[in-house]
């Protein structure tokens, strides 16, 4: 009976590591940001989490060149295109949420302290410098 009871709480211990696993990994695949500028996709390498913009609402500019990372502060990366570009990264998953990693926003050519939170089937992405308290909350939809 007792030996029962230590294979039944193993294996509740296996099945909910397990289902923790499989959160961890929710956050897979494509988004889209909340003005619907742009498609993130987020996959995963070397056990941490990013995501590079797969697509744009408005891809070119007025002339018809593609959308560059005119604001890097880098001079360097400024000509490299939009698209394809590593927006989030970094990240690893630990009580609910992802966290450690950072955001770069495009159009001011900063790199922000981020985290990340599923909420309702959303990515609440939350930008900040030095504390998370100090920072803005974006919204993200799973794109179909």
């Amino acid at each position: 009976m007792i030996n029962r009871l230590i294979l039944v709480f193993i294996s509740l211990i296996a099945l909910s590591s397990l289902a923790h696993a499989q959160k961890a990994d929710d956050i897979l695949g494509t988004w889209l940001t909340d003005e619907g500028k742009a498609r993130i996709e987020v996959y995963k390498e070397n056990g941490k989490y990013n995501g590079k913009i797969v697509g744009l609402k408005e891809p070119k500019n007025e002339d018809g060149s593609l959308k560059r990372d005119k604001e890097n502060p880098e001079e360097e990366l400024r000509d490299r295109p939009i698209v394809g570009l590593n927006l989030i990264k970094g990240f690893v998953f630990d009580d609910d949420q992802w966290e450690d990693g950072e955001i770069y926003d495009p159009e001011s050519g900063k790199t922000y302290s981020c985290r990340i939170k599923m909420k309702k089937g959303k990515l609440e992405v939350r930008g900040y410098i030095g504390a998370p308290m100090f920072g803005r909350t974006v919204v993200w939809s799973r794109y179909k």
